[in-house]
């Protein structure tokens, strides 16, 4: 999934680094125990995931993917809001994530789903590690954005599914 994904960003310069890199194993692993991978299926075939774990005492996503077919029909925003809602219902206060400013279902998606560009100053020891192992590994970094979002406990406690007809991204 990771693969055809990121074949999107064919044309862009940093592709080679998106094909060369995926989630080892343990990483879904511990995402599925720690109750914060969320799955996104239809008609029985996984067509999407988010992967969050914990940075500097904020939920971080560490990955969003939806299969390219399945693209623009809300599937990216039901997922994220479901991890956004697990992590508030832990009692994480943000959820931060590093994403691309110039392509449009990156920063600008996000952005248009309440997030917000941060500066270096208001990162955290962890979030800034990640950062300084971005640029290592070779992405162009002024490319590269950090967004935040608050995250509020739902009021009833329940979740309405933003995908009419399909059913909510499954936990774990």
């Amino acid at each position: 999934m990771e693969r055809r994904a990121a074949a999107l960003l064919l044309a862009h310069g940093a592709y080679d680094l998106f094909a060369m890199h995926s989630l080892a194993p343990q990483n879904l692993q511990d995402g599925i125990t720690q109750g914060m991978l969320r799955v996104a299926e239809l008609e029985g075939q996984t067509v999407g995931f988010a992967l969050c774990g914990e940075v500097d005492d904020h939920a971080h996503l560490f990955e969003m993917d939806v299969l390219p077919e399945y693209g623009r029909r809300g599937i990216g925003s039901a997922l994220l809001e479901s991890v956004c809602e697990s992590a508030a219902a832990r009692g994480f206060s943000a959820m931060t994530l590093t994403t691309l400013r110039d392509v449009p279902w990156n920063a600008p998606f996000y952005a248009a789903r309440g997030f917000v560009e941060i500066t270096e100053s208001s990162w955290g020891p962890q979030l800034g590690e990640l950062v300084a192992r971005e640029r290592m590994l070779g992405f162009p970094m002024r490319l590269r954005v950090v967004m935040r979002r608050g995250l509020f406990p739902s009021p009833s406690g329940r979740r309405a599914c933003p995908i009419p007809d399909t059913g909510c991204p499954k936990g774990g």
